[in-house]
């Protein structure tokens, strides 16, 4: 008896440790930066020009006359004693979704109305090479366009050092890397006429924001200047309702020149659903004001593909509750034999019991 009793048990345990753990938590792992493996270093310095327009910032704000060319330079320097290889890139300035100026490069596209792209107009190596100790001059070539036009053209560039980079990369997975880059910006103009920002609506469209469900609102800042200091409020309902399902607010946001953004409205947590929607959008800068509605339509596939994409529905669906109903249920069931093959075992044992007693019975007899 007393075995069966812990046969039970350890079914039950098992079972019940089975339904209370679930997949979806992992371990973090702390980790180091390979040893034995030497980076090197180096060090920089903006070598302002005499047409530098504020000599106070430590970056290149020139004016050049149409079709002008001039060499700027940054000074490096390799402090350590070992060769270190340096990259350098160039990208337009762009504007991300959180409405920051972005220089370093990256993945967001140029806008239709980008006259002049930066890096058509600034060109330089693609890598340096300094020896220990040594101190050069990085020279990028600045060709300004030959027609004449007001406004800026603006963007960034990257110096990253990438000595021993591939070996590096082949080191174990799950280690942590540094790796540091310098950026420095460079604005360059033709004249001193004020340009002002002018903002255009492009289209509203579903999508995903960090894995997750949303509407996005592109719109572009479609003249050579800056935008500063620009509210955003974006409020989406079912076309022909004015019930508003989602909506967003954001302020102290930015704009490059002649740049797009994908402003994003969390639809938040909420499956997709395919049908005809509206989008109310008031954008509010320094010097305007401006209002769009633009109706826009959620197919059928992209609402299957999103939600089959967004993190948070996965993790919802993770949970299989008819699975868990059905282990319970087995659960129950398996319980209830146990139970009815004990009691049947208990019966049989009493039965033998009650015959051994009569027949010692009968004996005395």
């Amino acid at each position: 008896m007393k075995k069966i009793q812990q046969v039970v048990l350890g079914l039950l345990y098992i079972i019940m440790t089975a339904l209370l753990v679930f997949p979806g938590a992992a371990a973090a792992e702390e980790t180091e930066t390979p040893e034995g493996t030497e980076i090197g270093g180096f060090t920089y310095e903006v070598i302002l020009p005499e047409n530098q327009l504020n000599k106070e910032v430590g970056y290149f704000d020139l004016q050049l006359a149409a079709g002008q060319k001039q060499t700027i330079q940054i000074k490096l320097t390799n402090p350590t004693n070992i060769e270190t290889t340096l990259s350098v890139k160039l990208s337009g300035a762009k504007t991300n979704s959180n409405g920051v100026i972005e220089y370093t490069p990256n993945e967001i596209e140029n806008d239709a109305s980008l006259k002049y792209d930066f890096v058509d107009v600034v060109k330089g190596p693609e890598e340096v090479v300094l020896a220990p100790g040594e101190e050069r001059m990085l020279d990028l070539e600045v060709t300004m366009p030959e027609a004449s036009f007001d406004g800026i053209i603006t963007g960034g560039i990257q110096l990253r050092n990438i000595t021993n980079e591939e070996e590096l990369d082949k080191q174990k997975e799950g280690t942590v890397i540094n790796k540091f880059a310098y950026l420095i910006g460079v604005v360059l103009q033709q004249n001193d006429t004020e340009v002002t920002h002018d903002l255009a609506l492009n289209k509203v469209y579903a999508g995903l924001n960090n894995y997750r469900n949303t509407i996005f609102v592109n719109f572009s800042n479609i003249q050579p200047a800056f935008v500063r200091e620009m509210t955003v409020d974006a409020q989406i309902t079912k076309k022909g309702s004015k019930d508003v399902l989602y909506d967003t607010k954001k302020a102290s946001m930015k704009m490059a020149p002649n740049s797009l953004i994908d402003f994003p409205v969390s639809m938040q947590g909420d499956r997709m659903v395919a049908g005809d929607y509206t989008a109310y959008i008031t954008v509010t800068t320094e010097v305007n004001t401006w209002t769009w509605e633009q109706d826009f339509t959620i197919t059928n596939e992209e609402a299957e593909k999103y939600n089959e994409q967004d993190v948070g529905l996965i993790q919802e669906e993770g949970i299989d509750w008819k699975l868990i109903a059905a282990i319970v249920a087995g659960v129950f069931v398996l319980v209830l034999v146990i139970y009815l093959v004990i009691r049947q075992v208990k019966k049989k044992n009493e039965a033998k019991k009650r015959k051994k007693t009569k027949s010692k019975k009968k004996k005395r007899n």
